[in-house]
């Protein structure tokens, strides 16, 4: 094996932290101050983790905090090196402002509001869930639909497998191989994902020209370093290009690592 395999370039590091857009940037800074915090403030988990039982009226704020907060190193380390490329490239393509909204709203109120009603309506259960993987398959199922669109198919053996079925073939191993994973967590994440990736839910982001108002009053490509515009996107808002490339590898699930 080429010793060049083992070799890590600290500067190729650095250049990509310092290429990543805005949004993501701050996502993954939240997503770590948050699990630092919990170790000093206990209650801290507890307080964001999605609890079935516990959502109400006073508790909602649950369904956008759960995939922020994380049990421990390792649950934080796999989530934040497998979220961060699909990120920076969901924002690379959408722009800064609607991953913000996305990220900050529905991505994280539909799958988790998805999880309470299955949970407590379906299965009678009450298991805590926390964690970035629910992002993490949401992310990858919709890049699995735009890698389908150029190859429908891939070959294992005499088998061809649909490229959609990537993700879920990816949950059913994890589930199996990481303890204390949330296989009801990583779908409903990927439900979405695939929902978004068949842009069945565009409507979610507000219209393109209130972006492009909302940019050009507040001059936010001016004042924000990193800050990706809607007219600036690599590929354009609702025609984004096929891709041929593998889709990135997620690590380890972190659902019940998405509680205890």
């Amino acid at each position: 094996m080429p010793s060049s395999f083992f070799q890590f370039n600290p500067l190729r590091l650095r250049s990509y932290i310092f290429r990543l857009p805005l949004c993501t940037r701050a996502l993954i800074f939240v997503i770590v101050a948050l699990w630092a915090l919990s170790i000093p403030i206990i209650w801290l988990r507890e307080w964001a983790a999605l609890i079935p039982k516990e959502i109400g009226l006073a508790s909602l704020y649950r369904l956008n905090t759960f995939p922020l907060m994380h049990l421990g190193f390792v649950h934080l380390i796999f989530n934040v090196l497998a979220l961060t490329p699909l990120l920076e490239r969901f924002e690379a393509e959408n722009g800064t402002l609607p991953t913000l909204l996305l990220f900050t709203g529905p991505f994280g109120l539909i799958p988790g509001a998805l999880y309470t009603l299955l949970e407590r309506g379906v299965f009678r259960s009450n298991t805590t869930i926390m964690g970035a993987s629910i992002w993490v398959f949401l992310l990858l199922s919709s890049e699995a639909m735009k890698t389908h669109k150029a190859n429908p198919n891939f070959s294992i053996g005499p088998y061809k497998i649909p490229t959609w079925t990537t993700p879920l073939i990816l949950i059913l191993v994890i589930s199996f191989l990481v303890p204390n994973t949330s296989f009801l967590g990583h779908l409903c994440g990927a439900g979405l994902g695939y929902l978004w990736g068949l842009n069945y839910i565009k409507f979610l982001v507000p219209p393109e020209k209130i972006l492009r108002w909302i940019e050009a009053k507040l001059n936010l490509l001016g004042r924000l370093p990193h800050y990706v515009s809607v007219d600036q996107k690599t590929y354009g808002r609702y025609g984004v290009l096929p891709s041929t490339s593998t889709i990135p590898r997620s690590p380890e699930g972190g659902g019940v690592r998405l509680g205890p």
